[in-house]
Parts: structure tokens; C-alpha cells; sequence
């Protein structure tokens, strides 16, 4: 057992004992092979000097007993990294951003406090997952849904709080404009509620999100000024059917009048599903055409592109759009959108499946994508399978084909240059009014390889920030350089992050750098 920098052992031990006290000697973790439980399992640092490791771990199993072992750290002034499930795969797992961190484990705050069918939502504790909440519904026969990510085992609250999303539709795939009230531990083991949760008699906690005075639950997420012990969620009610519309379209630039037709369709109302837009040509293995078209300066022209496609026998573009209602609404909703999508020549519509609900449980077990009808899996793991995992490096873009193509050539033509295979490389618009171009870079038990794979998602990260397209979530590896391009007026966005850590959190115990934000002890050394 290694004690955290600048805190003696025998000031390490004494908090330890004093943690024991509270939640149990056999839930702090002291030995090497359960701390190492907490390592992150797609690290890019992996066995290297620089991976992010833990000195050690607490579980708590109450609001009461994390305010007492919150209490505890502050006054020895030992860093606590927190977690839900610690199934944040891709951006850093259950691993502290800042090494020698006590990882705060809240996975045995595991209640589903409660459901309502009626008002159609949910509050919950850290510790419950998508399974946990999908199974009490279907045992209870409730006719709601819980919008899924496409891993189900993480938690609620925490892929929420890191701007997560899933695949059903708005506003319940966006899973913090979902939430709805907190309640949230200060670092000086201090309790709140926010919105209406500070209404010691309220009734509409869950349901009016905002209460009087300013709104804060924002500040709580992707930071390290408080630990989040419940939070409410909106559900969605379960629809009647589900309909799909597939459509392909021909040319490099039909992807511009596509989108314009699917943005305003989707401010409209009309389309309220996740868009993924795909290009097989993009996506393809590359070959000796496509690889002498991205290395042209333009990264090929239009012409060029179609040229390549029909060689192939390839579309250029593909989506399928999902329906959910009734049945006679979602039917018009699918032909209003063929009818405005015609002005694309050639333009192929087909219709797909028709879904009614519920669905019988050996319905569920033949669903061939669970998570667009909020149904939690782990088959996207599938897809890693032959190396250690993977980084998401994903800026959000407009909401445009425009946008979309220059995106799409310009990292084509950064992995090119780099001689590395692009992985996903495929647009959602998981949030309102734009779009995430996923960037995946597949990691191995070669350091070397780790190495050039970290050299490129910081190249990423370059490249969006000079062309204005954000990173919005980051592994925790490089937060630091994600928050560093958010630099409007002097990175006047992390001063005041930084005033806001000084202020709730003067001894900086609370996941030091979590998205950027280090104590004011720390700051010169991550600077």
C-alpha cells in the first residue's frame, strides 16, 4: 500500500482505519490485488510509469456514510476519485485521473428509490445500472422505457454526468437534459438538494427541474465540485410501435441536402430519433484508389469520390430513422419524410420493420439491436475483441452535409498521414442540432503502439479545436488537453471553474483534475 503524494503513511493508515470505522474494515481496499480492480482497463498507459493507478479504495453504502468518509478525507487532505459503477469504458474506466487517489466507490449506493408509471420517471442512487432499472420495470409491468447507452451495466448517474447518451428519442437520449433534481455532497460532507429537492416538502422533485434562484446541477457535471448521491430521471412512456425507414443515397454530395432535410424535419418535431449517418465509401478498408484520393490536397473531389463509389458498387450514404408512437402517427411522420426527401434524385426509401409493444421476453431475446428500444446489452463489445480496447476521440460537428464531408476528409486524411487504420469514423446526432463523427483508436499490450495511438488522439483533439468542432467528452489520459482548446479569453472558462473548485472545495480533495479542473496546490504542475 503507497500513500497518496504528500500524505505520510502514517497519516494514510490512521485515515484508513477511520474509514474502516465507518463503512467497514472489508470495504477499504488496501491489498494490491484488489486495488488493482481499479485500474483502467483500456488504458493507454497500461503498465507504464505514467498509468493512472489508486492507492486505495472505500465503499460506502449511504449518503450518510459518504458524508462521514467525505468528512475524514478533508480534514487529513486526502484526494478521492469518485465513481458510480466505474464502467466508463474508452474515457478512463474506474482509474483516478490524478495517481495515488483514494477511488470513492459508489456502486453499493444501489437503490431504485423510486419509479412512477404515471408521471414516467425515476430516482435512483449512484450505484444502479440501465439492467437494474430496465429489469424492475419489466418486473413491475410498468409501460416505460429507460433510454439505454449502448453498454448497459454503467450507472444512471454516471454516464449522465459524463453528457453521455443513448439511441431512443429526445429528451431522453440526451441523458443530462434527462435528469431531473440532485442531491449532492460537498467536500466538506455538507448535503443539498438542488430544484425542487430544496423544498423540504416537495412534491415535484422530479418533475420541475429548475426551483427558484440559479440553476446549478450543470456545474456538477464532468467537474469534481461535489459527489452526486441521487439524481431523478425522465422516462420514456412506452410507445405503441416502433417504425423503421431506411434510406441510401447515391452521390458524395446528396449528404448536403439530406441533412438539411433531417435538421429541419428535426427542429420540427417531426423526426425526433437518432440520425447515424454513414458512408460506406468513407468507412471502407483502405485500398491503393481510395488512399491516392486522400492524399490529394482537397482529399479528392466530389466527382473523384462517386467515381471510386460506383467502382465499388457502393451507395455513398446511409440512415435509418426510427418512429415511435402510434401507429397511424408514426406511418404519416415516414411518408412526410419520403415525400421531402424525393427532391434527392435517385434517392432510395424503404420500409422497414414495423414493431409493436410490449414485447414478450423471447421477443427481447431476439431483438437485434436492444438499445434503440431501451433494452440494455453489452454486445458492443463484441467489436473489440483481439486487442485491449479503445479511445473515443469524438468532436461534435454542425448539423450539416457540408460539415459532415469536411470532417469526415479531413480525419480520413490525419489517419493516412499517421498510417493508421481508421476506426468507426460514422456521425450520430445523439444531442440536439448536431452531430458526434466518432473517432475510435484500438489499443493493445504493446507500449509502443499505446504510444502512437496517444500521439494521434491528441492530434485529433488539434485538429477539431482548430476547425471549431469541440471535443465534448474525454479519457481521462487527456483531459487536460481537451480542456485546454476551451480557451475563449484566456481559458477564462477554467478560471472560472477553477474559482468555483477554490470556493467548494478550498483543500482540493474531490477527484483533483477531473476534466481540467486541479486545486490550487496542483495547478502549477498541470499547467
Amino acid at each position: 500500500m503507497k500513500a497518496p503524494p504528500g500524505i505520510s503513511e502514517a497519516m494514510f493508515s490512521e485515515a484508513l482505519r477511520r474509514f474502516a470505522a465507518v463503512v467497514g474494515k472489508q470495504w477499504v481496499f488496501t491489498r494490491a490485488e484488489d486495488v488493482a480492480t481499479y485500474r483502467d482497463a483500456y488504458s493507454p498507459l497500461k503498465n507504464e510509469p505514467d498509468e493512472k493507478v489508486a492507492s486505495a479504495a472505500v465503499a460506502p453504502s449511504s449518503v450518510e456514510e459518504v458524508q462521514q468518509v467525505v468528512r475524514i478525507a478533508n480534514h487529513y487532505s486526502i484526494p478521492l476519485y469518485t465513481i458510480s459503477c466505474g464502467r466508463n469504458l474508452a474515457y478512463g474506466g474506474s482509474a483516478p485521473v490524478y495517481s495515488g487517489s483514494v477511488v470513492l466507490d459508489l456502486k453499493r449506493l444501489n437503490r431504485i428509490i423510486e419509479v412512477s408509471e404515471e408521471n414516467a420517471y425515476a430516482l435512483v442512487e449512484p450505484g444502479v445500472s440501465y439492467f437494474d432499472v430496465y429489469r424492475f420495470i419489466r418486473e413491475h409491468g410498468m409501460k416505460l422505457w429507460v433510454d439505454v447507452p449502448d453498454p448497459g451495466w454503467g450507472s444512471l448517474i454516471g454516464n449522465a454526468l459524463d453528457h453521455g447518451a443513448g439511441r431512443t428519442q429526445l429528451p431522453y437520449r440526451d441523458h443530462f437534459d434527462a435528469h431531473c433534481g440532485m442531491e449532492v455532497v460537498l467536500a466538506n460532507g455538507e448535503i443539498f438538494r438542488t430544484g425542487m429537492g430544496a423544498l423540504p416538502t416537495a412534491k415535484t422533485w422530479q418533475q420541475f427541474r429548475y426551483g427558484a434562484g440559479p440553476f446549478i446541477d450543470g456545474i456538477f457535471s464532468q467537474s469534481n465540485l461535489g459527489i452526486v448521491t441521487k439524481m431523478g430521471f425522465w422516462l420514456m412512456p412506452e410507445p405503441e410501435a416502433c417504425l423503421v425507414g431506411s434510406i441510401r443515397c447515391r452521390r458524395h454530395d446528396d449528404v448536403k441536402p439530406l441533412v438539411r432535410i433531417l435538421a429541419n424535419l428535426t427542429y420540427s418535431g417531426i423526426v425526433n430519433c437518432q440520425i447515424p449517418i454513414l458512408s460506406p465509401p468513407f468507412l471502407s478498408p483502405l485500398d491503393d484508389a481510395k488512399a491516392a484520393l486522400l492524399d490529394k490536397p482537397d482529399g479528392g473531389s466530389a466527382e473523384q469520390w462517386d467515381s471510386y463509389a460506383a467502382s465499388r458498387h457502393m451507395h455513398f450514404w446511409q440512415t435509418e430513422l426510427r418512429f415511435y408512437g402510434p401507429v397511424s402517427v408514426i406511418e404519416a411522420q415516414w411518408n412526410h419524410v419520403k415525400g421531402r426527401l424525393a427532391e434527392i434524385r435517385d434517392v432510395q426509401l424503404e420500409d422497414g420493420d414495423l414493431m409493436r409493444f410490449p414485447l414478450t421476453d423471447e421477443q427481447v431475446d431476439a431483438v437485434a439491436e436492444p438499445v434503440v428500444l431501451g433494452i440494455p446489452s453489452l454486445a458492443v463489445f463484441s467489436s473489440v475483441r483481439g486487442n485491449s480496447g479503445h479511445l473515443d476521440a469524438s468532436p461534435i460537428i454542425p448539423f450539416s452535409g457540408e460539415a459532415l464531408l469536411e470532417a469526415q476528409k479531413v480525419f480520413a486524411q490525419a489517419f493516412r498521414r499517421a498510417g493508421l487504420p481508421q476506426k468507426l469514423g460514422f456521425a450520430m446526432s445523439y444531442h440536439w442540432r448536431s452531430f458526434i463523427l466518432f473517432q475510435g483508436l484500438w489499443l493493445t499490450e504493446d507500449a509502443q503502439e499505446n504510444a502512437l495511438m496517444r500521439g494521434m488522439y491528441r492530434q485529433l483533439i488539434k485538429l477539431a479545436a482548430e476547425r471549431g468542432w469541440g471535443i465534448y467528452r474525454a479519457h481521462a489520459a487527456f483531459m487536460d488537453d481537451v480542456m485546454s482548446t476551451y480557451s475563449f479569453n484566456d481559458n477564462a472558462l477554467l478560471r472560472v471553474h477553477e474559482a468555483l473548485k477554490d470556493a467548494l472545495d478550498p483543500k482540493g480533495i474531490l477527484s483533483p483534475g477531473r476534466y481540467g479542473i486541479w486545486p490550487r496546490k496542483m495547478r502549477r504542475a498541470h499547467s
